[in-house]
Order: C-alpha cells, then structure tokens, then sequence
C-alpha cells in the first residue's frame, strides 16, 4: 500500500499535493515520507485494488507452503487475502504507520485469520526478508532500487511482486495487465545468473 505524504519525493508534480484524494489520477504516482521519519498519521494511503491484489498472488502461485510478506501492508488486504484464499502458512505485513497497523490488525481478527497472520510496525528497510518464499510490495521506483540487491540474494526461487513498478535493469520474469495496472513478478535466480550490477547498493 502507498501513501500520499505531504513531503513529495523527486519525480513526483509539485502540484499533487493540493488535490483531494478524489481527484488524484488513478495511476497517480505514489510517495513516501522521508525513511527513518514517522509518517503523519493523518496522512492517506492508496490502496491496493482487490482485483489488483488477486493478481498479484495468482501470479505468484502463492499457496499453502509458502510465507508471505507485504512491504507496506496498508490495510491488511494483501496478508489477509494471502490467508483466506490461499491458505498460506503465515502472511506478515511491515507497515510504518500507527494507525494502518491498528486498523489492519483489527481487520485480521475480524476476518478470522490472526492465527496465521500480523502486522510488524517498523521502517521496511529494517525488516529481515530471508524468511519469506514470496514479497509483495507496491513502492516506488527508487524504493523498489534500494531493496533490489537485498531481493537478489534472497535464497534462489523466491518470488517478487510488484504492482505497477519494476526494478529497472532486472528485467521480470512475467507481467501482467490488470484494469490498467502491471503486476510484475520476479523470481529470485541462482547467484551465478545475477548480474553483479544488481548486487550493488542504490544510495538514497
């Protein structure tokens, strides 16, 4: 899930931070607050259309023997969705504001599933991504660049799911068209077929 900061990051119109929610475009652009800030907490988020969100764990083949994260996990629809339709072994959500985390972890008890899923409230850089078969994220071009070389050296097979951003140079191995938005995944390859490029740490 994306939010609309009010500190607009590069690359993103000036003029955006007037408009209403209602009036943003629908493949507005997302930004994010300045990493190791608090977002506002009065600050909205975009969120992850449903469809969007069943696509993304289709192409994925996200099923019962796999852990998922979320990468800014918003409301909680991703984790949920993960358990309820795909019966995941667990599903964890990073999410760095207060009031997403509260709301999402009450969504995860009304949907039934808090047996197998949370949400961690931290900054997702600071999150250990080695234990998880697929991630799912919807970030912004350079954040996708600054995780791309921790993602390259996750253990090989683990899958990668972007909705609407890639990761430059490394190329997906599918992309999919959903209602106007792409759906990228990536499948992490053997250490010998990564390009040493990649490997390189993208500075802020």
């Amino acid at each position: 899930m994306l939010r609309k900061s009010l500190m607009l990051l590069a690359g993103v119109s000036l003029g955006w931070a007037a408009l209403s929610p209602g009036q943003l475009p629908a493949q507005a652009l997302p930004v994010l607050p300045t990493w190791g800030e608090s977002m506002a907490k009065d600050v909205p988020y975009v969120p992850t259309p449903q469809e969007v969100v069943d696509a993304m764990l289709n192409i994925a083949n996200v099923n019962r023997d796999d852990i998922l994260l979320d990468l800014g996990s918003g409301d909680g629809r991703i984790v949920i969705s993960a358990v309820k339709n795909h019966q995941v072994k667990r599903a964890v959500g990073v999410e760095i504001d207060p009031s997403l985390v509260a709301e999402s972890r009450r969504n995860i008890q009304a949907a039934g599933v808090a047996d197998r899923a949370e949400i961690l409230q931290q900054n997702l850089f600071d999150t250990d991504l080695s234990k998880y078969t697929v991630i799912t994220m919807y970030l912004l071009p350079s954040v996708n660049l600054r995780l791309r070389h921790k993602l390259l050296r996750l253990k090989p097979g683990t899958r990668i799911v972007s909705h609407a951003f890639d990761m430059g140079g490394w190329k997906p191995d599918q992309v999919q068209r959903v209602d106007g938005r792409d759906v990228y995944l990536w499948i992490v390859p053997e250490p010998d077929k990564v390009n040493p490029e990649f490997l390189k740490e993208v500075k802020q």
